[in-house]
């Protein structure tokens, strides 16, 4: 990934964007050409030397069982947003101002273990729906449903591991832009109810 210094995403916000809830495309080189799905993930900073994404996929998906050329990527997306060039300060004075895009993103490159294990799969399945319903007033449980509908709904899945080899990983946020810019910035967004993106840039202005 084309990653300017200025762009480069720091240790906070690769953090950020590994243990918020989320999905990510998981893309797979096979005998059968390129295979991506998006799946939701759950981070495990204890596994190996960069942690791992466990997440699980539809029996019936032929991606799990493709055998897997090379490294495998998932493909993580914070938030993103237009930027128009009105907001910045710098189009009254000198109206040399184009639009863009920010956004953040990681390249999760790693090995992809497949976890066709009942106990792995009800493990990572509740983890995964505790990270999901933690911001619920009433969160619901896996066992809130019944225990048989729940196991036969597990057989119909498989358990993917992403075992992480090496991150790449880029926040766009408006970083190269001056300060009165980056305020004209912040308001535009938060103006258009994109308060997810305006966090970042802030964010990112403070690093």
């Amino acid at each position: 990934m084309y990653t300017p210094a200025h762009f480069a995403a720091g240790p906070d916000a690769i953090r950020d964007l590994l243990t918020r809830p989320a999905a990510a495309n998981l893309v797979t080189m096979t005998p059968q050409g390129l295979l991506a799905t998006l799946l939701p993930f759950v981070f495990d900073p204890s596994i190996g030397k960069h942690g791992a994404l466990h997440t699980h996929v539809a029996r019936n998906n032929a991606q799990w069982s493709e055998p897997v050329i090379g490294e495998a990527l998932a493909i993580i997306q914070g938030a993103d947003a237009y930027i128009s060039p009105s907001w910045y300060a710098s189009k009254a004075e000198h109206g040399r101002v184009v639009p863009t895009w920010n956004y953040s993103t990681a390249h999760v490159y790693g090995t992809l273990v497949i976890h066709d294990d009942p106990a792995w799969l009800a493990g990572q399945v509740r983890r995964l729906t505790d990270v999901n319903e933690a911001g619920f007033d009433h969160p619901w449980s896996v066992d809130d449903a019944p225990e048989r509908y729940i196991s036969g709904q597990l057989r119909a899945v498989v358990g993917l591991e992403l075992v992480i080899t090496r991150i790449e990983a880029k926040a766009k946020l408006s970083q190269n832009r001056p300060d009165a810019d980056i305020d004209g910035v912040v308001a535009g967004l938060a103006a258009r109810g994109q308060g997810a993106s305006a966090s970042d840039v802030e964010r990112a202005r403070r690093q």
